[in-house]
């Protein structure tokens, strides 16, 4: 499961048999989840997280789009 980055609680991270799927990034804080695609930056799903973690996230995803895309191709060679 090769990680992305942590910050402020949240631990974001790729599962790594998901190289078929486009371009993604799953975020986990506190028992809850979430999956946010990245092109464009959209939340695919959450549990267990409060709306304004939710927000939190995907503001997180879209100041770290370029790392997260990055680490997308270095991990899975596209």
């Amino acid at each position: 499961m090769p990680e992305v980055f942590r910050k402020e609680g949240y631990v974001f991270f790729f599962y790594s048999n998901e190289n078929r799927e486009p371009i993604h990034v799953h975020v986990r804080r506190a028992g809850g989840s979430a999956k946010f695609w990245m092109e464009p930056v959209e939340l695919d799903f959450a549990s267990g997280l409060k709306t304004a973690e939710i927000t939190r996230a995907e503001q997180l995803v879209i100041e770290h789009a370029e790392l997260i895309r990055s680490k997308w191709h270095e991990a899975f060679g596209t």
